[in-house]
């Protein structure tokens, strides 16, 4: 196919006299002629109702005005087949239907709708250029301003700086494995010298990255993603690919070539932020944690609340023992303790009380039940878990091997006591499988918002979470200290 040398392609055509334009199209029945390239198209689905609502598309005419396209389900069939990317049209017969107010890919007021009698034709016989693409970019502000709108999706390019938390300097490794299990890739992005933004790419985007990433010989730098949406993701500005989303690189399109070289005319841009403190942990109510928690697009995150201790939850253990090398549950061996965790190399294992504790707190909006896990509960009560323990035993060696210690007196004593806690948010949460919010750390009530990189050294938090989800969460089965378990938790000393 030619190309003119304003990156317009010369196709040929039929030609007809009652040809419109999309600028002068209008709501109603049309007999009338279009002639479009067909950029891109997708299948559109309730995602609440998981049904197919329909195909729709993106079109651009012979003027470079873009609209959108539509056909009904049952009308699929009959014009996929002829359908394919970057190929030129022509459309008879067809319904201006009014385009939708959320989620629009086009500007125009009029979306094109295939009616029972639209024919559609590849072009045939015509000079007439079209654009190859048009995209609509957004800034950080314009992007900020429309957050959780649900308006029109706008288009992204910027220089990526960690892929999956991999910086890009380092040429990231991506486990396709992985992102496919969870289905989705984590992007922070900075568009020209604005500020970082995580994009988050679901799916089919994501897919699609990881092979155009993979493609390049030297790691790509540029990233141009279309039709995102903006929402409110952990108290941060995010950006999330939609069904419509494509994705582009280096070399792949103009705008991503002209930014390469704008790039390369400005270093220090790319060295200008430090991707690890690029978001903010942010305040949050009870009520608006337990809000986000019902999001539909809501993922893991971390919170900073502000709360008052009620009460410490009684009628499950307030620790367990754990292995001393990876912090998770340990088990009574013949002989010995064993670690849970498979992939824990450490053959002598000793067990180490390590706080398990639930506590009820309120704030002006709302209760929840927040689980002290490792050095949250040390935080608190001022002395670790094994302390604690230890000091019950020694001072109460008759107890019988199937006794626990129960609640100290450094937990109850915090009743009443306000503090700020950081709290995560996981899929257990999104599940419905539990409502309780994980402490991972306990800060003074005037330390200002931290960055998200102090939450990434949270290997001991990670472990005992999967401890958690092992037993089945915090109201799992009461810990017992019998046989070696009762001998160890003797023996415990500060910082085993």
């Amino acid at each position: 196919m030619a190309m003119k040398p304003h990156g317009k392609s010369i196709v040929s055509s039929d030609y007809d006299d009652k040809v419109v334009f999309f600028k002068d199209l209008s709501l109603g029945h049309h007999e009338s002629q279009l002639r479009f390239r067909l950029i891109h198209f997708w299948e559109a689905w309730n995602p609440l109702k998981k049904t197919l609502i329909g195909m729709e598309m993106l079109l651009i005419d012979e003027k470079g005005t873009l609209i959108q396209g539509f056909v009904s389900p049952g009308r699929i069939k009959k014009y996929l087949p002829d359908m394919k990317r970057g190929s030129v049209y022509k459309l008879t017969n067809f319904y201006g239907s009014r385009n939708k107010t959320v989620f629009r890919v086009a500007d125009h007021t009029v979306t094109v709708s295939f009616s029972w009698n639209s024919e559609l034709a590849v072009l045939r016989d015509c000079h007439i250029p079209f654009d190859e693409d048009s995209f609509r970019f957004h800034s950080y502000e314009e992007f900020q301003a429309n957050c959780d709108l649900k308006g029109d999706l706008y288009d992204v390019v910027g220089h990526m700086k960690l892929v999956n938390g991999q910086s890009i300097v380092e040429a990231p490794v991506l486990d396709e494995v992985e992102i496919a299990k969870a289905r989705r890739v984590l992007i922070h992005i900075q568009s020209h010298d604005g500020p970082v933004m995580k994009l988050y790419l679901w799916d089919q985007a994501a897919r699609d990255f990881c092979k155009k990433f993979k493609s390049y010989e030297r790691t790509p730098t540029v990233l141009l993603v279309t039709t995102v949406n903006t929402k409110t993701l952990g108290g941060t500005l995010a950006l999330t690919s939609m069904s419509s989303s494509r994705v582009f690189m280096d070399y792949d399109v103009q705008p991503t070539i002209d930014y390469f070289a704008w790039l390369g005319a400005n270093p220090h841009i790319a060295e200008q932020v430090n991707a690890e403190i690029v978001t903010k942990r942010e305040t949050m109510t009870i009520e608006e944690i337990f809000s986000y928690i019902k999001q539909e697009t809501a993922k893991d995150a971390f919170f900073e609340c502000t709360a008052t201790i009620d009460d410490v939850v009684h009628g499950s253990s307030w620790y367990y023992i754990s292995c001393s090398g990876c912090h998770s549950k340990v088990s009574k061996g013949p002989t010995s303790l064993i670690c849970t965790n498979n992939k824990c190399e450490k053959v002598n294992v000793s067990g180490v009380a390590q706080y398990l504790s639930k506590i009820s707190v309120y704030d002006n909006s709302d209760q929840a039940v927040f689980v002290l896990l490792g050095d949250a509960g040390r935080e608190l009560t001022g002395k670790p878990a094994s302390e604690l323990v230890r000091s019950y035993f020694e001072a109460n060696g008759n107890e019988g091997v199937n006794h626990e210690a129960p609640v100290p007196e450094a937990l109850i004593s915090t009743i009443g006591q306000k503090h700020k806690f950081c709290v995560k948010v996981t899929e257990h949460n999104f599940s419905g499988k539990t409502r309780s919010l994980t402490v991972t750390k306990i800060l003074p009530l005037d330390t200002p918002p931290a960055t998200e990189s102090s939450e990434v050294n949270e290997t001991t938090v990670a472990s005992e979470e999967k401890f958690i989800n092992h037993v089945g969460s915090a109201e799992g089965s009461k810990r017992t200290c019998d046989g070696t378990t009762l001998e160890e938790a003797k023996r415990l000393k500060r910082g085993d």
